[in-house]
């Protein structure tokens, strides 16, 4: 979030929640609100109470994209790619390089996140089908990108389903990785690039993880909010 400092100098203070950020990434995406070809789509479980802002002040529905990060063994908040819906994997060459991880070690990753992804899948949607994204404009939400792994790997996977348009948003992002998703998506919005960037949990005052439950009353509420504007419109 940004403000001034005495010098006039801008500054860049944490958001107080994933809500108020969403509040606050909403009003740079204002030119989609109130189209009907939108989708906001969530990256659980962080990015969905920040997309559930962002749904509602530009009244779209609100979904969920699932996609795990691929840790490295030993160093799980390391990211080395990730796996989204649809079969897709992304990796990091450089770290897998780096640290000269095997195809096997990487595989039992993938293997163990892919459960955890189905899991999720049947919990948040239950028996609904995804949503149809073929010929819409589609804003792929998170809380923060630093290495990007997890944003690749949505994207990679929404291209197979042929949207009209992808955009990504987060309210705090690495500037570099920033800069490196605009060659892969028709629009990336960063909220606020700081550098240092250390960490998007250093960006929030509360960062607290977001639960299965929380996930799931945000998705309720905002089918029941999309209904009731339908209604009211209608």
């Amino acid at each position: 979030m940004l403000s001034r400092s005495h010098s006039g100098e801008p500054v860049i203070t944490p958001f107080v929640d994933r809500r108020q950020a969403g509040k606050k990434l909403a009003e740079q995406l204002a030119t989609y609100a109130n189209r009907s070809d939108v989708l906001v789509l969530a990256l659980p479980r962080g990015g969905v109470p920040v997309a559930y802002e962002v749904a509602r002040a530009l009244n779209s529905p609100l979904d969920v994209f699932l996609v795990r990060k691929l840790g490295v063994p030993g160093d799980e908040e390391l990211a080395m790619g990730a796996i989204a819906s649809g079969g897709v994997r992304v990796l990091n060459e450089e770290v897998t390089s780096r640290i000269h991880i095997s195809d096997s070690a990487i595989d039992d990753v993938a293997s163990r996140e892919q459960q955890e992804l189905e899991r999720r899948e049947r919990l948040y949607r239950g028996n609904q089908a995804a949503p149809d994204v073929e010929g819409r404009t589609v804003i792929l939400i998170d809380d923060g990108l630093a290495t990007g792994s997890t944003m690749r790997a949505a994207a990679t996977a929404l291209r197979n389903v042929r949207p009209a348009k992808i955009i990504v948003g987060v309210p705090v992002a690495a500037a570099e990785t920033c800069a490196d998703l605009r060659s892969e998506v028709d629009e990336v919005i960063c909220g606020a690039t700081p550098e240092p960037f250390m960490a998007v949990g250093a960006w929030y005052s509360d960062f607290e993880q977001t639960t299965d439950e929380e996930v799931r009353e945000l998705l309720h509420r905002a089918v029941t909010y999309t209904q009731d504007n339908s209604t009211l419109h209608s």
